[in-house]
């Protein structure tokens, strides 16, 4: 049996707060978990107070602390206010004789373990050190999760195709190259657009946008192009349109494919002269600015029907990136849900630590229509209406069909095809270095290719044997 006492170099950095109001057993615990840095707290207010201080790991509490001049539960309000400062301790309360019923309401409000008096210090041993390696195994877990997001700003992937689209913003944003965000609605178009407006030299200036389907057909000419006083009834003064308003800056023409026909003739002469005219001016504007388009419509099609100027596509077209929809995105579900959570339970001050795994699952295997924003707007709603400590499928509106619908074989196998995904995208296709990134070796590697159809994963340089 481990005695902290023997592992004083290795607990030296593990903080543990202990919430006891009996002087004896303060002392006693004191003493037998001297080889982790203790703090000592007598109530609800000193327990606090160290928590934000000291910062612990884990909080061994009385349960059955005296209830305050008001009457209030203290154990019960100390565990609630201890995880709404940090839903991620892990609090052991110690509960009296025989008494599971008030166990059991811990361990629902957030309790990571009890343990009932009179103390067996051996087995109490065993839950201080089980809890402080589950928080270092959830902390790893983290900073694996922030390696493998990617390095732009807004974006939460980890699908090596995300990652190589990331890749190619950061070589194109600091160019002038025009952009054409493809990919359907909710994908995340215009999160794309302000990260290669913010690596790229324009990201001291403005970043304008319009969305070509939300503005009327009669006001999108004025709109991007400003008007003249007098221009029309109700044009009392001279005003700027979203162009002039970017100069020096990004203009961002999400859903272009909704563009007039008429106005795509002048927006093309915009992009090919770099000057404009307000309506009802006569003046030639000159106007700097760099442009990214984004539409989930496809414009090559609405090119070949003629409903989308051949030249006008070509114009805005000279990069391309075709952002995959969530659903074709491994990993990136729980990662951007885990996201999410973390987001809106701060912002509500929910006590919420995570998902259970019937949601977990139902996340993993829900198609998503409606892409990123409906996950979103489904972890929002859950976040405010839940009242368990874990989000659970039906929270979020998913079916238990849909929570039963993984099982390990597909599990793993997705596990496989994104880690080899993520390693040859970093290794740019060579099978060496991705077999070394993976831990595995070359004949391995080219073996879980064939098994799961990977051929295209592989260089020009490299063949399969």
């Amino acid at each position: 049996m481990n005695n902290p006492m023997l592992n004083r170099e290795h607990n030296e950095q593990q903080t543990l707060l202990i919430v006891e109001d009996d002087a004896g057993l303060q002392s006693q615990l004191r003493w037998h978990f001297e080889g982790y840095n203790v703090i000592v707290a007598n109530n609800r207010d000193e327990a606090l107070t160290a928590l934000r201080r000291e910062q612990p790991t884990v909080i061994l509490q009385d349960l059955g602390l005296p209830p305050d001049d008001e009457g209030v539960e203290e154990g019960f309000a100390t565990l609630q206010a201890s995880l709404a400062i940090d839903p991620s301790l892990k609090i052991i309360v110690v509960t009296g004789h025989a008494d599971h019923e008030n166990a059991l309401r811990a361990v629902s409000m957030g309790a990571y373990d009890f343990y009932q008096k009179p103390l067996d210090t051996n087995t109490l041993d065993l839950i201080v050190q089980r809890a402080f390696q589950m928080a270092g195994l959830e902390e790893q877990l983290r900073q694996i999760q922030e390696e493998q997001t990617s390095p732009l700003d807004g974006v939460i992937a980890s699908h090596s195709g995300m990652l190589k689209i990331c890749r190619t913003i950061e070589k194109l944003a600091p160019t002038q190259v025009t952009t054409l965000l493809l990919g359907e609605s909710g994908t995340g178009k215009e999160v794309f657009a302000k990260a290669i407006h913010k690596l790229s030299a324009q990201k001291k200036h403005p970043f304008v946008a319009i969305n070509c389907a939300a503005v009327p057909e009669q006001l999108m000419e004025s709109e991007l192009f400003g008007y003249e006083k007098g221009a029309f009834t109700g044009a009392n003064k001279q005003t700027l349109g979203k162009i002039e308003t970017a100069e020096n800056g990004s203009l961002f023409l999400d859903e272009i494919g909704d563009m007039p026909l008429p106005l795509q003739a002048k927006l093309l002469r915009f992009l090919q002269e770099r000057v404009i005219e307000r309506v009802g001016g006569r003046k030639e504007i000159p106007v700097n600015v760099r442009v990214i388009c984004a539409t989930n419509k496809d414009l090559l099609s609405m090119v070949k029907n003629h409903t989308f100027r051949e030249d006008l596509y070509y114009r805005i077209s000279e990069m391309v990136i075709d952002i995959p929809p969530l659903r074709n995105r491994e990993g990136d579900k729980i990662l951007l849900a885990r996201y999410m959570l973390d987001k809106y339970r701060r912002e509500q001050n929910k006590n919420i630590s995570g998902f259970t795994p019937a949601a977990t699952s139902a996340i993993e295997a829900y198609d998503w229509p409606g892409n990123i924003r409906e996950l979103e707007n489904k972890i929002k709603r859950a976040v405010i209406m839940s009242e368990s400590r874990n989000i659970d499928n039906e929270d979020l509106g998913l079916s238990d069909e849909l929570a039963l619908s993984i099982n390990l074989r597909s599990a793993r196998q997705k596990a496989e095809i994104n880690a080899i995904n993520t390693a040859l995208s970093i290794a740019d296709g060579n099978i060496s270095a991705g077999a070394k990134l993976l831990g595995i070796t070359r004949p391995t590697l080219y073996d879980l290719l064939k098994k799961y159809d990977m051929k295209t994963m592989l260089t020009t340089s490299e063949s399969m044997p």
